[in-house]
């Protein structure tokens, strides 16, 4: 049943806990440690290039200290200098989502990434701008290697782990039921969904039988699935639905964008000299987000095969078409989450509103 019943329970509960940010986990306890000492590195990585120290943009923060593998552009930015090449005197800041809601409405944070979960919160009043999308994939579905569950089919009844309510491995699920007739409204009781704030407690529930299923950012469901703990029944960057479609969206917000366009327009060059970088060079990228302990994940060969599914663009795909290919997958997930009820607004007025093409100057 696609209800628009479930569109108000989960964005009320998803506006007073979500996070918004793309691809976050919370089990990465050196990068717990490394927030500790985030503004006293703020000089030091990724402003360097900046030899006069004279930043045309002067300070900002940025959304990203959460341990995601697939945030690789934002490190990569700010580790590379293209953050300071553009103007920026970037911090990289934890911020849950009262501190992304209130710093996106008012200009101070002017820049975060995240996914279509986004879509009902800006629906419901954060007034920001879809401005580019980032890459794809890094959601994974995971049962105990002995469970019988193999399809969407056999969800019903069961009970999902998810990061948050109204969070991206929610919506995706949700998606992912409605399209198979399952409803993922929890007032029909056909499946449950248990929110765990740490991915790592959510894998200890799998194992437990506390849950049946755990949805699971990358890089902890990649992991444990090579380790034999788990066994995959759905991903994101391969699932029919959603593959070769934009898992995270890059948001701007529109007091900058319209008192300082320009501003924007240098973020975006930061965040796509990044995604171009990491597409020649993700072998080095893993090395950098390693050492500098960006993401938990120890094994480097799996790491680089996960940057590679991401599907970061090169230079000739952000030539080609580029803003048309992002315009398009935020027509798609609109249209997605108003089937199920996520959104009330027709998908077509809702990307018209939405999503603004930002001229780079490339």
């Amino acid at each position: 049943m696609k209800s628009i019943n479930l569109f108000k329970k989960v964005v009320c509960v998803g506006l007073s806990l979500s996070l918004l940010t793309a691809c976050s986990v919370t089990s990465n306890e050196s990068v717990v440690e490394d927030e500790k000492v985030a503004t006293a590195d703020s000089n030091t990585a990724g402003s360097s290039d900046a030899a006069s120290g004279d930043y045309k943009y002067g300070k900002i923060d940025i959304p990203g200290k959460d341990g995601a593998l697939c945030g690789a552009p934002i490190y990569i930015a700010y580790e590379n200098g293209y953050f300071a090449e553009e103007g920026f005197d970037v911090t990289l800041i934890s911020a849950d989502f009262e501190t992304r809601k209130i710093g996106l409405n008012n200009g101070t944070i002017p820049i975060v990434n995240g996914d279509f979960q986004f879509f009902p919160s800006i629906e419901n009043g954060i007034d920001v701008k879809v401005v580019d999308g980032l890459h794809e994939g890094c959601i994974k579905f995971a049962v105990r290697p002995d469970s019988d569950i193999e399809t969407v089919e056999d969800l019903k009844g069961k009970k999902i782990g998810v990061d948050e309510i109204g969070g991206t491995p929610h919506q995706v699920a949700s998606l992912w039921l409605e399209n198979a007739g399952i409803s993922a409204d929890p007032a029909n009781g056909e499946v449950t969904f248990l929110p765990y704030s740490d991915g790592n407690l959510e894998f200890e529930a799998l194992s437990s039988g506390e849950i049946d299923v755990a949805a699971l950012w990358d890089p902890l469901g990649s992991i444990h699935e090579k380790a034999g703990d788990v066994k995959i029944i759905f991903d994101l960057g391969t699932d029919e639905y959603f593959k070769d479609r934009f898992c995270c969206f890059l948001y701007a917000s529109t007091k900058v964008l319209e008192e300082n366009p320009e501003e924007v327009a240098a973020l975006l060059r930061a965040y796509r000299k990044a995604q171009e970088w990491i597409y020649e060079n993700p072998e080095e990228a893993v090395n950098i987000i390693v050492e500098k302990n960006y993401a938990a994940i120890e094994d480097k060969d799996l790491a680089v095969e996960l940057i590679k599914s991401y599907g970061y663009p090169s230079a000739t795909q952000h030539a080609d078409n580029w803003d048309e290919t992002v315009e398009d997958n935020v027509r798609y997930f609109a249209g997605g989450l108003y089937d199920i009820g996520y959104l009330k607004t027709d998908p077509e007025e809702f990307t018209d509103t939405v999503y603004q093409k930002v001229d780079v100057g490339n």
